[in-house]
């Protein structure tokens, strides 16, 4: 965390994206704003995973659209290699694109029906003219990287495939520009649990191959869990806390993320019976976002000082950052926040 700025950046790491205070604002009629994305920042080094988690409507898809500005935020910056995408004219941006891609949540939606797969996965060099003459055999290597036979699945259309199937091919193409980065926006939801797995150790296989970052959004803990390096929870457009996968899990500092980790099903009535009803109040309209921390209308520690002041975020541990006035740790790590200048928020 930077000295005084309140926020989680990494700085011994080489950083491929830097994301600064991001804003992603909505028409809603009469003068009215949905607040997507209220103010974030964060980091994603090179070779890294970042797992982003929340409730639905906490803003986690819009930021991964952010990134690649589709569309472009309200405010704020994306810094990939250096480069502010931000400031990038359209033609400017369409190229830099081609070095972050995107996997979409329904893969069947993502593919051309009308296309055969092997026409799929090579579109991309098409339009870029990239590799015209060695195109087939690039398009069947992915395909068999992604646990598919170009011999068997390249002259058929995207009807014939399962799910899984289908999201294998959405990742050749995805691949097929050699991207530095892969903006997987919840790409095993509609997969049966088993495919999930499968796909899971696939993209992770893919990222040691290739040497990917990924931003990966999420509902599910455990999955986000599973496959990522850090966990950023979201809630209702703001950043809630930053931490190592197992951290969030085991150490979790922020009420929300404790409220998250309580709604993760589990086979014993008894432990059903003693959560928190936190989770069953209704989350607040991103229209009028509450004062102060956002959380504090569901928050079962909130405090007066909740509703006046936003906090910001403090390190809890190493590479542990909580945007919470109280967080639940038992014996805060502040001696790095005393040595920089940080303050509680």
């Amino acid at each position: 965390m930077m000295a005084g700025t309140g926020k989680a950046h990494l700085q011994d790491q080489d950083v491929l994206l830097r994301v600064e205070d991001l804003v992603v604002e909505y028409g809603a009629g009469r003068g009215k704003k949905v607040h997507a994305v209220s103010g974030i920042s964060f980091d994603i080094a090179r070779g890294e995973t970042v797992g982003f988690v929340g409730e639905s409507g906490c803003g986690k898809s819009t930021t991964g659209r952010a990134v690649l500005q589709l569309p472009a935020p309200t405010s704020g910056s994306v810094i990939m290699n250096g480069v502010d995408l931000t400031t990038l004219p359209k033609q400017a941006m369409r190229q830099a694109r081609t070095h972050m891609q995107m996997i979409f949540q329904d893969p069947l939606s993502a593919l051309n029906p009308r296309r055969r797969v092997r026409d799929i996965v090579r579109e991309p060099l098409s339009i870029w003219r990239r590799g015209e003459r060695n195109s087939d055999e690039r398009v069947a290597e992915l395909l068999e990287q992604v646990g598919l036979d170009p011999a068997v699945v390249g002259g058929r259309r995207p009807h014939e495939f399962s799910g899984g199937q289908c999201q294998r091919i959405a990742i050749a193409r995805a691949l097929i520009l050699e991207p530095s980065l892969l903006v997987c926006d919840e790409p095993v939801s509609a997969l049966d649990v088993s495919v999930q797995a499968q796909i899971l150790n696939l993209l992770e296989d893919l990222k040691q191959k290739h040497q990917l970052s990924m931003m990966f959004i999420a509902h599910d803990v455990a999955v986000v869990k599973s496959i990522s390096d850090r966990v950023a929870v979201m809630y209702l457009g703001k950043l809630c806390e930053i931490a190592p996968a197992d951290a969030i899990t085991t150490r979790a500092a922020h009420p929300y993320t404790k409220t998250l980790l309580d709604a993760v099903p589990v086979a014993d009535p008894d432990v059903v019976a003693r959560r928190s009803q936190t989770a069953l109040a209704e989350a607040p309209s991103p229209i009028a976002p509450p004062s102060g921390c956002r959380f504090r209308t569901r928050c079962p520690q909130a405090q007066a000082r909740c509703a006046e002041e936003e906090p910001v975020f403090r390190k809890v541990a190493d590479r542990h950052f909580v945007a919470c006035h109280y967080p639940n740790v038992p014996v805060p790590d502040t001696s790095a926040a005393t040595e920089n200048g940080e303050g509680s928020g």
